[in-house]
């Protein structure tokens, strides 16, 4: 998730210093994409069950109300969305650095190949709403089109984004749960992960992951598609070549926004909430906004005064990796039964406060750490699996 100016043994590269805002700029996107990744993760999946939302539930005070509408508005999906499209700038940009490498095909293999161990050990043993494994999956498919011709990247883009946008027209190729099964494992999911001990929610964890698939292979062509979108930024300069592509970055997040916004909100305001022509304007709405929200904060990394404000989310996005698991960990011990068993037991509001909390901590660790040690601890142990080798870690090596 992290992306830094090094070489395969951890220095500096002297050739890479003209990308270094530019990277400063992606590493504040992702930074800001964690705290809605966070706010997600913590108000749909650890804080109740992840199939309650397919279920009517008990009417919510005005204020809890207040914040579900906007947090479905401007953020849900979209922040996945936002670190689907980083993914890919991810991936290109280290390509990109790797050209020299002779190695270069097989180290970016080693690396997804790695980052799918991690997600698999997420998903299994802390939490079941890992992106990592989705992510490393995507990214295995999304390689070749590193070799390609811009024209055919742009193409592929296009079919997955229709076959997204497509898909309530299209036969089910996996289909969810029926509504008994969801009822019945809402409330075995209250009892099982508000009061079980480590082993019962770990098997019930593992039990569930067959019934959460179908929603991941739903998104996966969204997931492709905006990695292949990162790949076509990298190629058409939009993050290394930022500030002479400013009117672009403008231009897209005007039109991404102002219409991703206009989707998003029409299922509140009229009759399209409902069927499959709701269904896809929430598709649409997601990919738009992710793509103009990251447009966005790319332009406005241009300017000097928002330049700094940036800069003091910067070092948490640098970590995203380590913070993303951490924030599991951290999610696991508030909610469930082996800590202090708050699941199904706080409202939306209280949620917000403990995201925010959570986020403002991981902000001032995120800086201290840096500080001091070239990498996060995760973003490291990746890096030398990677290559090989032990990269340097204090910034007083070497």
């Amino acid at each position: 998730m992290s992306m830094h100016n090094d070489d395969a043994e951890g220095r500096p590269l002297a050739s890479a210093a003209p990308l270094r805002e530019r990277i400063d700029a992606i590493d504040a996107l992702r930074g800001l994409a964690l705290f809605g990744v966070l706010l997600m993760n913590l108000e749909t999946l650890f804080r109740v069950s992840l199939f309650r939302d397919f279920l009517p539930h008990g009417a919510e005070s005005h204020v809890d109300h207040a914040i579900s509408t906007a947090l479905s508005i401007f953020v849900d999906l979209k922040a996945f969305a936002v670190f689907s499209l980083l993914f890919g700038i991810g991936l290109a940009i280290q390509h990109q650095r790797l050209q020299h490498h002779p190695a270069r095909l097989m180290l970016l293999f080693r690396r997804l190949i790695v980052l799918l161990a991690f997600g698999l050990i997420h998903l299994y043993l802390i939490w079941n709403g890992d992106i990592l494994t989705e992510y490393a999956i995507a990214g295995l498919l999304a390689l070749p089109f590193l070799y390609v011709p811009t024209l055919v990247v742009a193409v592929a883009c296009a079919v997955l984004f229709g076959v997204y946008l497509a898909m309530p027209l299209l036969p089910q190729i996996v289909s969810l749960p029926d509504f008994g099964w969801m009822v019945q494992h809402v409330q075995l999911a209250q009892q099982v992960y508000g009061s079980g001990t480590f082993q019962e929610i770990l098997r019930f964890r593992i039990q569930e992951v067959p019934a959460i698939v179908p929603l991941l292979v739903m998104v996966f062509p969204r997931t492709l598609g905006l990695f292949l979108v990162g790949i076509l930024f990298s190629r058409i300069g939009l993050v290394q070549k930022a500030k002479e592509r400013g009117l672009w970055l403008w231009a897209l997040a005007a039109v991404g926004i102002g219409s991703g916004l206009a989707a998003s909100v029409s299922p509140f305001i009229g009759p399209a909430s409902y069927g499959r022509l709701g269904a896809i304007i929430e598709h649409f709405a997601t990919i738009a906004l992710g793509v103009g929200y990251s447009c966005l904060v790319l332009a406005l990394a241009n300017m000097s005064a928002f330049r700094r404000m940036l800069a003091v989310i910067a070092p948490l996005g640098r970590m995203a990796f380590t913070n993303y698991i951490a924030q599991s960990l951290l999610l696991g011990l508030i909610f469930y039964g082996y800590g202090f068993g708050l699941f199904g037991k706080i409202s939306v509001t209280m949620g917000l406060v403990i995201a925010a909390s959570i986020y403002v901590t991981q902000l001032v660790v995120s800086r201290w750490w840096l500080e001091r040690y070239r990498f996060g601890p995760l973003e490291w142990l990746w890096r030398a699996l990677m290559y090989g080798n032990r990269p340097q870690m204090s910034v007083k090596e070497g």
